[in-house]
């Protein structure tokens, strides 16, 4: 590392960034792995990309060469299917990630479908936007989706990566917003990012105490836990969201779901409109990531801190 583009004839629609910044997240440790079974050898990781248009091709009409931009999870779609024709190009079958089968944001340059580059606003500095790119979007989109407002009251469970941005947009949305983690040293902070009520999930007294008063749970931790206390948390008609993936399968008793309505979904990365509107939020209400900046030549360092857990809380790649 660092790894360099290989130029090709650039497709009509297609748009090549010159990389200026790259997220790490845990996506790209599973992808490193080939944990899903979808990574091409020889890999470069890299999905949270913000840099420059270096190049647009002949039916690109949105962006101009030199424009700050953004890149996500998602590079192309079909653009015919329903899910594309409603706007939720993240959902279509033939979606296309950006560092799956094609150079990722550790390269120096990148192609993508315009649809799927975003112009970052002027009030977002690169190293702060570049894990909104995903981090930021994935919990943007649940929040969003299920209708958190001013009257919602809202847990965030995990103060990590996802979570530390997931408690700024639901502060930013009005919520009462109650930070759920296993490290006590952390409520000091959450409060500072906006979390008005902390709980210790270790302590089985502290998760008792807010039996029915969330509408919405939204968990963005890589650990198993007792969910069915967070399905006790939540008020009639609430959910408890995953964004995190917990290694073991989730166990829940049905009669809480049945008597009270509530619910259990999932949540993935958002469409392009989505992506527009978070970033448009995030430059308004100054919701950033928290970061620590490495060069790209030391990508390899960086990684490894990300899989220890040392970075707080989203490691960024400069060019």
């Amino acid at each position: 590392m660092p790894f360099h583009y290989d130029p090709g004839k650039l497709g009509p629609q297609e748009v090549e960034i010159a990389i200026t910044h790259c997220g790490i997240c845990h996506s790209d440790l599973h992808l490193i792995s080939n944990d899903w079974g979808i990574s091409q050898y020889p890999f470069i990781p890299g999905h949270e990309i913000v840099g420059a248009v270096a190049a647009l091709g002949s039916e690109v009409k949105s962006l101009e060469v030199g424009q700050r931009v953004g890149l996500g999870w998602q590079s192309n779609s079909c653009g015919n299917c329903e899910w594309c024709m409603r706007g939720l190009e993240n959902l279509c079958p033939a979606a296309e990630g950006t560092c799956v089968h094609r150079n990722g944001g550790y390269a120096d340059r990148v192609r993508a479908n315009a649809r799927f580059v975003i112009p970052v606003p002027d009030g977002l500095e690169s190293e702060h936007a570049a894990p909104l790119l995903c981090g930021g979007i994935t919990v943007y989109n649940p929040l969003r989706t299920h209708g958190v407002n001013p009257s919602s009251r809202v847990g965030i469970v995990g103060i990590g990566g996802l979570g530390h941005i997931a408690i700024q947009f639901a502060k930013v949305f009005g919520a009462e917003v109650t930070a759920f983690s296993t490290s006590a040293g952390k409520e000091e902070e959450a409060r500072a990012l906006g979390a008005h009520n902390f709980v210790n999930s270790r302590e089985s007294k502290a998760l008792k105490e807010v039996a029915g008063t969330l509408d919405f749970i939204l968990s963005t931790v890589n650990a198993d836990q007792d969910w069915g206390t967070f399905v006790q948390a939540l008020r009639p008609t609430g959910t408890l969201c995953f964004v995190g993936i917990p290694p073991s399968p989730v166990s829940v008793h049905a009669f809480p779901l049945i008597s009270g309505l509530r619910s259990i979904s999932g949540s993935p990365t958002g469409s392009p409109f989505q992506l527009r509107e978070m970033l448009d939020v995030a430059a308004r209400h100054g919701v950033k990531a928290t970061t620590e900046l490495f060069p790209m030549a030391k990508a390899n360092e960086a990684i490894e801190k990300v899989k220890k857990n040392k970075v707080r809380y989203r490691a960024v790649l400069a060019n």
